[in-house]
C-alpha cells in the first residue's frame, strides 16, 4: 500500500523539486542583478600620522683657553682654575680638583637628563600617534535621476583632481558636498553615520566601508585613486549595441562620501532634508590638516545606466526618505 502511494506521489514530488530549484535560481539571479550598475570613484589618503619629534636644548661647554690665571702669574694658580678636569699642580690644586669633579658631575647629570627626555619624547610620539582619536564617517545621498547634471560634474572632478595631495582631497570633499547642497530639490534618500576609534583601527574601519560600497558596482568605469586615473566602458547599459537612456522618476543616483578625519566628527541622524544638509556641511567643512583619507563613490556612472527603486531597497537598506 505504501509503495503504491509513494509511486503515485513520486512524480508530484519531482515536479515540486524542479519548481523549487527554478524559483531559487531566478531569485538568486535577480538578487545578483540588483544594485550592480556602473560606478565612479575618487579617493586617496593615508592613516599614518606625521611624527612629532622632540628637540633637546643645545648646550656646549668649552674650557678656558690657556692655563687660566697660571700663565699670568707664573703658574701659581694654574692647576686649580685653568684646567679643573686635570690633576692639580700648584697653589689651590686641591680645591681645584674638587671643583672640577663637581662640574663633571653636573655636566654628566645634564647629559643624562637630556637623553632621558629625548627617549621619553620618542615614546610619547609613538604612543600619542597610536592613541590619536580618528572619526570614520559616511554620508549617502539618493537623488532623482533628473539630477543628471551632477554626474558630469563628478566625472570632471575625477579626471582633474589631484588626490595624492591633502589639499586636493580637501578640494574634492568641498566640491562634491557643494554640488549636492546646490540641488536639495533632487534629494530623496539620505543616511549618515560616524564612529570614533583609535588610529590603529581607523584604517580597517575605513576600508570596510569603502569595500562595502564598491562591491555594489558591477564595474568601476571611472576611478581616480591617489592620483591614478583609470577609465573603462560599462557593458551594463549596452543593450543590443545601443545605449538605452531613460530619466524615469523611478531611477536614482546614489552618492556616497566616506572620510577619515582626526578628532571628533559629529553627524546627525538623517530623518529630514535639513539634517541631511547639516551632515553635508559638517563633512564638507573638514580642513585639510584633519582630513586623513576620502572616498567619493557614485552610481550609476556610465551613460545610460540606471538605478531603480528595487536596486535601492536591495543595495542601500540604511537610506531613509527625506
Amino acid at each position: 500500500m505504501r509503495k503504491k502511494l509513494f509511486s503515485a506521489i513520486k512524480p508530484l514530488l519531482k515536479s515540486l523539486v524542479i519548481v523549487g530549484l527554478i524559483f531559487t535560481l531566478v531569485l538568486s539571479n535577480a538578487s545578483d542583478a540588483l544594485a550592480r550598475g556602473s560606478g565612479g570613484r575618487i579617493g586617496g589618503g593615508s592613516f599614518r600620522m606625521p611624527s612629532r619629534s622632540y628637540s633637546a636644548p643645545s648646550s656646549s661647554y668649552s674650557a678656558p683657553v690657556g692655563g687660566g690665571y697660571g700663565y699670568g702669574y707664573g703658574g701659581g694658580f694654574g692647576g686649580g682654575f685653568g684646567f679643573p678636569f686635570l690633576l692639580p699642580f700648584f697653589g689651590f690644586g686641591g680645591f681645584g680638583s674638587i671643583f672640577g669633579i663637581l662640574i663633571f658631575i653636573g655636566i654628566a647629570n645634564f647629559l643624562f637628563q637630556t637623553f632621558r627626555r629625548i627617549g621619553e619624547g620618542s615614546d610619547d610620539t609613538v604612543s600619542g600617534s597610536i592613541n590619536t582619536k580618528v572619526s570614520v564617517a559616511r554620508v549617502q545621498v539618493g537623488l532623482l535621476a533628473e539630477a543628471r547634471n551632477l554626474q558630469p560634474q563628478l566625472d570632471a572632478l575625477a579626471r582633474t583632481a589631484n588626490t595624492s595631495l591633502a589639499s586636493g582631497r580637501a578640494q574634492v570633499i568641498q566640491e562634491v558636498t557643494l554640488a549636492l547642497l546646490r540641488h536639495p530639490e533632487y534629494w530623496v534618500y539620505g543616511a549618515a553615520s560616524s564612529q570614533q576609534t583609535g588610529l590603529d583601527a581607523a584604517e580597517a574601519k575605513f576600508n570596510q566601508l569603502s569595500l562595502a560600497e564598491r562591491s555594489k558596482f558591477s564595474e568601476e568605469t571611472l576611478s581616480n585613486f591617489s592620483g591614478q586615473l583609470r577609465e573603462g566602458s560599462s557593458k551594463s547599459a549596452d543593450k543590443g549595441g545601443e545605449l538605452v537612456e531613460s530619466t524615469a522618476p523611478s531611477e536614482y543616483i546614489i552618492v556616497t562620501i566616506v572620510v577619515g578625519a582626526e578628532g571628533k566628527l559629529s553627524l546627525p541622524t538623517i530623518n529630514s532634508s535639513d539634517e541631511l544638509g547639516n551632515a553635508l556641511r559638517e563633512i564638507g567643512g573638514i580642513s585639510s590638516e584633519r582630513l586623513l583619507a576620502i572616498e567619493v563613490l557614485w552610481t550609476p556612472q556610465a551613460e545610460g545606466d540606471t538605478l531603480t527603486t528595487d536596486d535601492i531597497l536591495a543595495g542601500y537598506p540604511d537610506l531613509k526618505l527625506v
